[in-house]
């Protein structure tokens, strides 16, 4: 497996960690303040992601 087919699906898997993490958070009744923090922090990650998704796409065709 090749750098570029394993940075998609951690990038993706860190992104669905992040917002299970913070939905698990407000439906608990957590506090606002680390929902606010893990819903910033999906928000970058996904991000990379399309980053990462985008650079690959533009790799593979290359």
């Amino acid at each position: 497996m090749t750098l570029s087919n394993s940075l998609v699906p951690i990038a993706l898997g860190a992104v669905a960690l992040v917002l299970l993490l913070g939905l698990g958070n407000m439906l608990r009744g957590g506090s606002a303040n680390t929902s606010q923090k893990l819903m910033r922090l999906r928000v970058v990650l996904q991000f990379v992601a399309i980053l990462i998704i985008v650079f690959v796409m533009w790799w593979r065709s290359g």
